[in-house]
């Protein structure tokens, strides 16, 4: 939320001072990219604690129970192996950036610093997958659903 606050203010400022001032602001750009991959990243987590990440239960919702189960057992297993694989890729992206030095050109922020969140955010979409698993948590679109029968 605080990151979301910082682009908005930082976005429309940088509005009004390029047009009401005529200069605008060399460095927002590299800010806002910044701010963004840190949105997307930290709600990853948010996102599956909810149920509200990206799922197609239409083909599973149509199995029997059993293989509903099963199905479920499965698609953990997928989950688990994913986000263990872009947890694995991420912490090689952020040490090449480590090693190589890399900022952005204006104002000189490690790259690193702004993929930084990418590792810790892996494993709290997997803590908040197994939250969401144990505690039953469904997805929005389910509980209409149920809602309506």
């Amino acid at each position: 939320s605080v990151v979301l606050g910082i682009l908005i203010v930082l976005t429309f400022l940088g509005v009004i001072w390029r047009r009401v001032i005529g200069q605008p602001f060399t460095w927002l750009e590299e800010v806002q990219l910044a701010c963004m991959v840190w949105i997307v990243f930290a709600a990853g987590g948010a996102a599956f604690r909810t149920g509200n990440h990206v799922a197609i239960e239409v083909i599973v919702d149509l199995l029997p129970a059993k293989l509903q189960k099963l199905m479920e057992v499965l698609l953990s297993i997928v989950v688990v192996a994913v986000l263990g694989y872009l947890f694995y890729q991420s912490l090689g992206f952020i040490q090449m950036f480590l090693k190589s030095g890399r900022s952005t050109s204006m104002i000189k922020i490690p790259y690193a610093l702004i993929y930084g969140i990418a590792p810790l955010s892996y494993v709290l979409m997997v803590i908040s997958y197994f939250y969401s698993i144990i505690t039953g948590v469904k997805s929005e679109a389910k509980e209409a659903a149920s809602d309506n029968e």
